[in-house]
């Protein structure tokens, strides 16, 4: 066994918890191993005046912990799935999926219980094209503004005033403990949550089976499984966060169930698809929804903010 492993991970408080959570399992699974973290800049961490759709490209905020993966100079990656691309780079893969925490989005506000309760013309803050999307949707009557910055940063914005509610993920706030800053709950049929969201990753390099002996022990099939059906879905769009997509799956018994969603930026046309399949059909699964939904008209949005050429010519499954 491996003395000593590397953990790479960005440097914002709610990344450094879920690396410690990852480094406090594997010492814990195997006593003796030594675990440190190694804290590196990702291009999304640098440039935090600018909306993330703005910026472009895929893998903001794993660019660089990928090529320290790739380098040697960290042995696993923790990353929150949510903004790990759908395509890994080729000396690289996704080795476990620990247990997920709550996938949801939850909104904050002072003055309101709901995003029903907000009044006419207030001010929601979002770094998020889905969450602008979905919001402008469900109450047009509403101001959406882009919102960057840290959990912290953002939390204290609506604090002081700046911002009449925000949305956020329900499993970052509980992960920090600090879920009593929740008003409400989001129904993730309703508003859809992000692929991969409240699911950790850790990436290492596919050569080295020492790391993957450690790590495997804290694998969760069902959350694998999940990620796995909302991940396909994303790669048969071929979207990234220049578009407002969504997916949502969960295990059942011997069931997966998935719910897929493509808006325009502005809200007013929505596509929205749940279907669900056995265990082990999970890729088709979240492959067959992306089809479907494209034939259904979906195809026009991706076309129109990500270029014709960008898109598959696919059709539906059986």
């Amino acid at each position: 066994m491996k003395p000593h492993v590397v953990i790479g991970t960005r440097g914002s408080r709610l990344a450094l918890r879920q690396a410690e959570m990852i480094q406090q399992a594997l010492e814990k699974q195997w006593p003796g191993l030594r675990v440190t973290l190694e804290i590196i800049k990702t291009t999304g961490d640098k440039i935090l005046d600018v909306p993330l759709a703005k910026v472009g490209g895929k893998g903001l905020f794993v660019k660089e912990i990928e090529e320290a993966l790739m380098d040697g100079r960290v042995d696993l990656a923790v990353h929150s799935m949510k903004d790990v691309p759908a395509a890994l780079p080729d000396p690289l893969t996704l080795a476990v999926v620990p247990p997920r925490e709550d996938p949801r989005d939850v909104l904050i506000a002072h003055r309101a219980s709901g995003l029903e309760d907000l009044p006419p013309g207030a001010l929601i803050g979002t770094s998020s094209l889905r969450r602008a999307a979905q919001i402008r949707h469900l109450r047009p009557d509403l101001r959406v503004e882009n919102l960057r910055g840290n959990l912290d940063t953002r939390l204290r914005k609506v604090r002081e005033g700046l911002f009449d509610a925000v949305i956020l993920a329900a499993a970052g706030l509980r992960r920090m403990g600090w879920q009593d800053a929740v008003t409400a709950v989001m129904d993730p049929q309703a508003f859809v949550p992000a692929i991969g969201q409240g699911a950790l990753g850790i990436e290492i390099r596919k050569n080295d089976p020492a790391v993957q002996e450690l790590v495997t022990p804290l694998h969760h099939e069902p959350s694998w499984r999940a990620v796995t059906a909302e991940r396909a879905f994303l790669d048969e769009l071929q979207g990234g966060c220049q578009v407002p997509i969504a997916g949502h799956a969960a295990v059942n018994g011997g069931t997966v169930t998935l719910t897929g969603l493509v808006a325009s930026l502005d809200g007013a046309t929505v596509y929205r698809l749940t279907q669900s399949a056995p265990i082990g059909q999970e890729e088709p699964l979240g492959r067959d929804v992306a089809r479907r939904l494209l034939q259904q008209g979906a195809r026009h949005i991706l076309e129109s903010l990500l270029g014709q050429e960008s898109l598959h010519a696919t059709t539906p499954g059986p």
